[in-house]
Parts: structure tokens; sequence; C-alpha cells
């Protein structure tokens, strides 16, 4: 079986599919990837086989102020960046390559809904799968309108409800309680578990028996994030916890000047590297950082900055998770006392736990194989 994954935009929509892709190619399956230009380098040192499709949607690396949290803003980029300018050229993209690739099956990151057309044109079944947490930004009154405007070009009737995206069969990593309500998961939905590596090697800046805070703003936001590091950094230098900060390939930490000694930066540390050592997480609420803050039982203080990470924020708050901070008027002081208010309070620890148990009891992604084998059975 050839099976061509797809995805729009950066690591956020690349790495849910990663362990997807590994299973399939243990089991015999021949691999490809297809996502934006500047995404290739990245997934071929992920070990895949990449093409580029579609124009660039990721960050450019440019440094900008931040941005008070706009969800319209975000609506609108969600619906009309990608969907609108995007899935057309990710469509015809994705049509060319299989005349030469020719995939069985395709999978999909659930805002990648041009190869989602692509194969429906060719007749091929394809698989969604979600890579944002608390499933409110891809939602059917937002979207549904403008995909029917790129299926009719490709002479496709109108779908309603996302029934094109969740046709055959949607998988999810999330924890199934993280799930806004209001938008439950199709009848064709499994869930399945990321795997977390244990303890490896015990970093340099571990102190056994002392709190370990990670504080992240992933990939994208952090050259958009203004001063949001240095007032972040000020209140981690109150906090009484080993800090391991990443700010980011295109940062130089230097630029944040002298650190106490329990804060460490980097520019960049694999997150699988960091957690199994931690006791809180703080992130901008990105979905592949709140998944991982979940996988390990991390309560966390979240910055929502845009995309998905706002209604990210509501569920943390609803579900006793942790903290959420503005972006804007967060102070030094407000980040000390959050971070330490989910070090100290046991409920939040306790409800991060929930979500762990809840995710770690889901199949692995071995146990996919047979449904996506049987897809094209």
């Amino acid at each position: 079986m050839r099976v061509l994954f797809t995805f729009a935009g950066g690591n956020g929509h690349f790495r849910p599919l990663v362990p997807l892709a590994h299973a399939l190619a243990t089991a015999g399956h021949k691999i490809a990837f297809t996502g934006e230009p500047s995404m290739v380098p990245i997934v071929e040192a992920a070990g895949f086989t990449a093409f580029p499709s579609g124009p660039n949607l990721g960050g450019d690396g440019k440094r900008r102020p931040l941005l008070p949290v706009d969800r319209d803003r975000e609506d609108a980029d969600l619906r009309d960046g990608f969907v609108r300018r995007t899935a057309p050229l990710r469509a015809e993209d994705v049509l060319a390559l299989s005349e030469h690739w020719a995939p069985d099956l395709l999978v999909c990151d659930e805002a990648d809904h041009g190869p989602m057309i692509a194969a429906e044109k060719l007749g091929l079944p394809h698989v969604t799968v979600l890579v944002m947490a608390a499933g409110a930004l891809v939602r059917p009154d937002l979207v549904d309108d403008a995909i029917n405007e790129v299926r009719a070009v490709h002479g496709l009737a109108p779908q309603r409800n996302l029934d094109l995206a969740y046709r055959h069969l949607v998988l999810s990593p999330f924890p199934g309680s993280f799930r806004d309500p209001r938008f439950p998961l199709p009848p064709t939905a499994r869930s399945f578990h990321i795997p977390v590596p244990g303890r490896g090697v015990v970093p340099d800046w571990y102190v056994e028996g002392r709190p370990t805070v990670y504080f992240t703003l992933g990939t994208i936001f952090n050259t958009e994030s203004g001063d949001l590091f240095t007032r972040v950094l000020a209140g981690l230098r109150e906090v009484d916890a080993t800090c391991v900060v990443t700010v980011g390939n295109l940062l130089d930490p230097a630029e944040f000047g002298p650190q106490p000694d329990h804060l460490h930066l980097a520019r960049y540390l694999p997150q699988d590297d960091v957690l199994p050592y931690c006791d809180a997480a703080v992130t901008h609420g990105g979905s592949g950082s709140l998944l991982g803050a979940i996988a390990h039982g991390l309560p966390m203080v979240v910055l929502p900055m845009g995309a998905d990470q706002p209604h990210n924020g509501d569920r943390v708050t609803e579900l006793g998770l942790g903290r959420v901070l503005d972006v804007i008027d967060a102070t030094p002081e407000d980040v000390r006392d959050a971070v330490s208010s989910v070090l100290r309070e046991p409920a939040y620890r306790a409800a991060a736990a929930r979500l762990r148990d809840e995710v770690t009891a889901y199949q692995p992604p071995e146990k996919t194989v047979p449904l996506l084998e049987g897809l094209v059975r």
C-alpha cells in the first residue's frame, strides 16, 4: 500500500502524523509526505520522502510585534488563508503529484482540505488526523461555505458539516474529554495514543528533588511574541524551580541577557527529552505543546496568542488543568504567581493526571494500521 501523508502549515500539523507514518512503514507500506516547501527539509530530517506542495503558510521568521488575541482574525486566517487561498493550490499540486507517485490512500491533517478534495477527485479514500485539541477552530459554520467554493471549481457537489473531511475515518491523538463539547467527534472518529518516552540520559540542568518548569512559545509564534519572553523570564526568575526555556532556532538566547542559575535557555530542545523531567509547563497553548504536557500529566500556565490557542485556553480553564494569562496584560508578577500556583496546588496536577490516564488508555498507532488497510481493501 502506498500512503501519502499531507499537511498544511508547520510542525504543529506535521508532528501528529509522524507516529502513524512510522507504524505504517513498520508494517511494510510505502510512505511519502507532502507539505509546504519550507517543511520539506524537516520532513526529510525525520526520515521520510517529502514533496513540496502549495504555498508556505508557516512563519517567515521575521520578528513581529505581539498582537492582542482576536478570535475573529484567527477565524478569517483559517477560512480565507487555509481554505479559500491555499486549498485550491494544494488540491492542484496533490493531483499532479498523484499522477506519478500514485497513492492508494491519503492521510491528511484536519486543516488540509485541498488534498481531501484531490482524494475525492481521484476516487481514493482518505483519513483525517486531528491536529487541534479543542476542536473549536476547524468547525462547520466557519469553513463549510469556503470548502464548497473550492469543491465547485472541481465539479464536486456541496457538502455540509465537514462531511468530506469526516467521510471515511478520523483519528485523534487528543483526550476526548478535552474537546469542546459543542463540537463532538464525528461517528467515524477513533482515538489513538502517541507513546511518550520515559526518562533518558539525565540532562545537566536537572536537579533531583527540585521542581522543574518548561517554557516554550512553539516554533511559529515565538517570533511574533514582542516582549513576552522578557516578561515571562522576569517572572520565572522569582519562581523556586529549575526553569528550562526554549526560544526557537530563529532567536538567540543571548539577546535576553544573563540569567540566574536556575534558568536555562536554549534555542531548541526536543520536547520528549525535557517533559519527562518536568513538573509544570508554560506554553502558548499550541495543540502540540498542550498534548505533550497532558501526556506527562503536567499542570500548565497558558499564554494564548492565536490560531486555536484561545480555544485550548478555554478548555484548560474549564477542566482545571492550570491558569490562563492574557499575553498583553500579564506582568512578571502574574507569571510568577501563576506558575507558583500550579506547582503548589494539587488540584491542577490531579486534573492533568486524569487526562494523562485517559489518553494513555487509547490504542497505540500500530493498532490503527488495520483500519487504514481496510479502507484500501
